[in-house]
């Protein structure tokens, strides 16, 4: 479509600024007006325009930064807001700079391969590349934004796929703490609602989020935990959210000892309602402490979610199978249980040996 000229208008104060006028079908099929002023000059006006017209492109030759607007739009009704957080930061930061400008349809496998290249390479100050998991990551978010344009806009293949990945879907090596380095660092936190929280962490295996949700209410009787939302804070904006999956809606039983813990903390909470939540602080408070803590009695310093890893890790000592693990995390399905953990089962070949051995011999 041509573009509507850009037209000036004076203000008061004598100040020139332009505005763009112009018209186009919706979706619906109706014609619509837009007529949006303050740009400072003619060609931003005509900017506007024209990235607006941009975004009404169902065909491959629409502009990334178009179709990337038109992705995030549609998929904030789909994902969880801290997904959606992530989601925006890589896109901006690791894919709008190398490819905003181009058409989805001329972004080709080699145009792939340098963007990856250059991300291979990259150092921060310290000369620290980026983690071959983070690589992954923002790998994945191109392809999954070049197949969207595959199913919606008319794009042929996804340029990624013959391109081939960079980076490792799962790290080579997790961390963790056994339960004795884990009651080294609790005996060292002198903030008791802090070391309560860090023991729910580790004896559940529950996520920051689900933990931070956490209400009197959610603490049953029968010792167990109601894990039913997740709280998360997003631009200053406190949210209560669904559980990440179906399957995140769960109850889990919890040890005597950290029931009565979890029992006198909350009856020391002068005027909490059954609706309040026990624990007040943030994601970040968590990390801080974590991280002073472990550097202060000489620990080697994990993620808090690393918590939940150590919590999956003590149940398969225990001898607890994959199944009964999935439930208790909250997995959708047993493969994230065994994708995850599988290289915790330590000499399960040799086990297996053994007890066909011994099958043969009755």
């Amino acid at each position: 479509g041509h573009l509507m000229p850009a037209y000036k208008y004076t203000l008061k104060s004598g100040k020139t600024l332009w505005y763009a006028n112009f018209y186009y079908t919706d979706w619906t099929g109706e014609k619509k007006h837009i007529c949006k002023r303050g740009f400072k000059t003619q060609r931003e006006a005509k900017d506007y325009e024209r990235s607006f017209l941009d975004q009404q492109n169902t065909s491959s030759d629409i502009l990334f930064s178009s179709l990337v607007a038109n992705y995030l739009e549609d998929m904030e009704h789909r994902l969880k807001p801290t997904t959606m957080e992530n989601k925006r930061f890589i896109i901006e930061t690791k894919l709008l700079p190398y490819f905003g400008k181009q058409k989805i349809c001329d972004i080709d496998t080699i145009k792939v391969r340098k963007w990856q290249n250059e991300l291979i390479s990259y150092r921060d100050d310290d000369g620290k590349p980026f983690s071959q998991t983070y690589l992954k990551t923002v790998n994945n978010q191109l392809s999954a934004i070049m197949n969207y344009a595959v199913s919606h806009y008319r794009l042929p293949v996804n340029p990624c796929r013959a391109a081939g990945s960079m980076g490792k879907s799962k790290a080579d090596e997790m961390n963790i703490w056994t339960q004795k380095e884990y009651e080294r660092f609790s005996n060292a936190i002198s903030k008791s609602s802090m070391k309560l929280a860090f023991d729910i962490l580790f004896y559940t295996g529950m996520r920051s989020g689900e933990l931070l949700a956490l209400t009197p209410a959610d603490i049953l009787s029968s010792k167990r935990i109601d894990i039913n939302k997740n709280y998360a804070k997003i631009k200053g904006e406190e949210l209560f959210l669904e559980p990440k999956t179906p399957k995140a809606k769960r109850c889990i039983s919890i040890p005597d000892f950290l029931y009565d813990d979890i029992q006198e903390y909350i009856s020391k909470l002068y005027g909490i309602g059954n609706g309040d939540r026990i624990f007040y602080f943030q994601k970040t408070a968590l990390e801080k402490e974590m991280k002073r803590v472990s550097e202060r009695i000489g620990l080697k310093p994990i993620r808090v979610h690393d918590l939940r890893h150590s919590h999956a890790s003590m149940l398969i000592e225990l001898g607890f199978t994959p199944l009964e693990i999935a439930e208790r995390l909250g997995h959708e399905s047993i493969k994230t249980t065994l994708d995850t953990y599988s290289h915790l089962y330590p000499d399960k070949d040799q086990k297996l040996a053994d007890r066909l051995n011994q099958f043969r011999k009755n």
